[in-house]
């Protein structure tokens, strides 16, 4: 592949309207003094924000607490013990965060620190809470950073590696584009450390056995990724619309070398995260409720609106906030399928209501569509 195709895919990232970007420790972290590689993350720190000004959305799953804090606990070379990487991240993770903080303030942004848990992906209610968390946090023009929480973390319920974290937290959010930053630029044949006539593969259009079986294992001292996980990570993340990129992450400016066709790996979905998201909507076998709108409803929904309080009439079955629910004309057929912004309580509550009455009526300030026009498939054409 010529460079010209290799900056033809690299606008995949200068495109796409929200990109999760994943850092490992081996980039951040310098392995034989255990100090931040400073120099090279104001370079990426000068990406994000160029990033930003286009008006792009970013999030950055990062690793390197543990890495950071074992220094400062004096913690010996080699694997730790679950409780001694506990402790390392508890204090590496407070030096990581000022120094995303320090470099992002130069370009006048504000960083977010969050962390997150297995639980905090799989488990609804608590992924709708971190899913609103990190939209808010984006439509305010923060970046959040996010790493698991090591602290807290057993082996037990972890994710143990970034780049699947990465991509759950892409899919969480609706990403157009993840990137890998990795000591590797993208995806061999076989392992090019032991076998030199492995041949790179540019793209990937289909994840398929073949494709999973020339992963290797983890390839850094630091990290606990590796190609395994990489492939894991772009399984999810076409799943849910989501361009993927494994690049090399060492040379500094490692987004802008992306855009500028510097080699890695693009694993290419088939559809949007929109219309992905989309189909998952409309094939739930079995919504867990209804709500009944009326004929003013029914046209606003025709024409593309999302629905309104004003618009709903009644309330059929049990649902909770995050649930599918489908939605019914005066005539009794389904008109569309979305997911719902609040419960069935809630929702029976703000019926024929204004917007604008629904903190006063419920005592928070929930959403101002009972269902959201992205978050919603007509089943009835015009």
């Amino acid at each position: 592949m010529n460079i010209a195709d290799r900056k033809s895919l690299g606008r995949r990232l200068a495109e796409a309207r929200r990109v999760v970007v994943k850092v490992g420790s081996a980039l951040l972290v310098d392995a034989d003094k255990g100090r931040l590689n400073r120099a090279w993350l104001e370079s990426f720190a000068a990406d994000l924000a160029s990033l930003r000004n286009r008006g792009q959305e970013v999030i950055v799953v990062s690793s390197g607490a543990i890495a950071l804090g074992r220094r400062h606990l004096d913690l010996s070379a080699g694997k730790l013990r679950l409780e001694e990487s506990q402790a390392a991240a508890a204090v590496g993770q407070i030096r990581l965060a000022h120094a995303y903080k320090d470099l992002l303030d130069v370009h006048e942004i504000t960083v977010a620190q969050i962390l997150l848990t297995l639980g905090d992906t799989e488990q609804r209610r608590r992924y709708l809470n971190a899913r609103g968390t990190l939209n808010t946090l984006l439509s305010l023009g923060a970046i959040p950073v996010i790493n698991e929480n090591d602290t807290v973390a057993t082996a037990e319920i972890r994710y143990g590696d970034n780049d699947r974290l990465a991509a759950r937290v892409a899919q969480m959010v609706g990403a157009d584009c993840l990137v890998l930053l990795s000591d590797i630029d993208g995806l061999y044949t076989a392992d090019p450390t032991e076998h030199p006539e492995a041949e790179f593969i540019p793209r990937v259009l289909k994840i398929t056995p073949e494709i999973e079986a020339m992963a290797g294992g983890v390839s850094s001292e630091m990290g606990s990724g590796g190609m395994q996980t990489k492939i894991a990570a772009a399984k999810i993340a076409v799943a849910a619309g989501c361009h993927m990129c494994i690049a090399k992450g060492a040379p500094q400016h490692p987004l802008k070398r992306i855009e500028d066709g510097a080699r890695c790996t693009w694993f290419v979905p088939n559809s949007t995260p929109v219309a992905t998201r989309k189909q998952w909507i409309a094939g739930t076998l079995k919504p867990a409720g209804a709500i009944a709108v009326d004929d003013g409803a029914v046209r606003a929904l025709l024409q593309g609106n999302s629905l309104l309080p004003a618009g709903v009439t009644r309330t059929l079955g049990r649902f909770e906030r995050g649930d599918t629910v489908s939605i019914v004309g005066p005539d009794g057929l389904e008109v569309a399928r979305g997911i719902c912004a609040y419960s069935d309580g809630d929702a029976a509550r703000i019926i024929g209501r204004k917007s604008a009455e629904i903190e006063m009526t419920l005592g928070f300030r929930g959403r101002d569509e009972i269902v959201h026009r992205d978050d919603l498939v007509l089943l009835r054409d015009l």
